[in-house]
């Protein structure tokens, strides 16, 4: 494998303390011709989950190199800290042993060798066992980036041993479709772990149902074909569907929150049955989304 000369970057760490910046100067000093990419900061703290979904989504347009992943509510714990070589191209994922990395490396085709980080030489000397970042997983990530073996980091370890990370499933019965909220982005779109093969049966009008909240959606190829009265399910720029609103935040409509359940099933005609068409909803004139 070429020499790394990308890390990737992303925590829970916000961008209102030192942290980012202290983890980042770390890594320069030890690998100064190493760039970094910021995959995200904004991770809500210590939400491992939304950690691991997005490493998940970015994984594949990441340059091949070493990715630093780090939301770590187990910091200072028995947890263990880990660097796991995944796929044919080698590519590191630097971090906690808590599941974060697993869904990523499943994406790259699977961990091929992982380590413990016990080479504690390599380590930063440390006022207190809180700010892994900072002393174990940046310098380690540096080394790695500057060409030093896997193995000369820490001890092999079996990488079947390693905490699988929870991305949760769909499943169907009786023609309804039970899915989930994955992730809400800043526009209020919300991503659902619904792939359009499980709602190609379906016609134009989908009804979903959130706990006892019942809406009716519009299937659409575009945000801007959805009208300003309308909820539409939209197949998002990663092939999930997506539950959004034109200009509008459909979460703050909806009520939706990354970890709801949402149900998706054909339209019921009759008394009691959720309307056939959209319900109407105030529009606020404003620019549009990015792409």
């Amino acid at each position: 494998m070429a020499m790394p000369s990308t890390i990737s970057f992303l925590s829970d760490y916000g961008l209102v303390d030192e942290f980012v910046g202290v983890v980042k100067a770390v890594i320069r000093q030890l690998a100064p011709d190493t760039g970094v990419i910021d995959i995200s900061h904004d991770i809500h703290p210590h939400d491992v989950r939304a950690g691991s979904l997005t490493l998940v989504r970015a994984i594949q347009y990441l340059p091949d190199g070493v990715v630093l992943a780090i939301v770590d509510p187990g910091v200072g714990t028995a947890r263990r800290a880990i660097a796991v070589e995944a796929g044919d191209d080698g590519m590191i994922l630097v971090g906690p042993d808590n599941g974060l990395m697993a869904p990523a490396a499943a994406i790259l085709g699977g961990a091929r060798r992982a380590v413990s980080l016990t080479n504690t030489s390599l380590h930063l000397s440390a006022a207190g066992p809180t700010f892994a970042g900072r002393d174990i997983f940046a310098p380690v990530a540096a080394h790695l980036s500057n060409g030093m073996d896997l193995t000369e980091v820490g001890d092999l370890v079996d990488p079947a041993g390693l905490l699988p990370g929870i991305v949760p499933l769909t499943r169907v019965e009786d023609g309804v479709v039970h899915g989930e909220v994955l992730w809400v982005d800043r526009f209020g779109n919300a991503q659902l772990n619904v792939d359009p093969n499980d709602i190609v049966d379906f016609g134009a009008a989908v009804t979903l149902t959130m706990g006892s909240v019942v809406r009716t959606a519009k299937r659409a190829d575009t945000y801007g074909s959805i009208r300003g009265s309308e909820i539409g399910l939209v197949v998002d720029s990663y092939g999930l569907v997506s539950v959004c609103l034109d200009r509008q935040s459909a979460s703050r409509e909806l009520g939706l929150a990354a970890g709801m359940a949402i149900d998706l099933s054909e339209p019921t005609d009759g008394p009691g049955g959720p309307p056939s068409m959209g319900v109407v909803t105030p529009v606020q004139l404003g620019p549009r989304r990015a792409d």
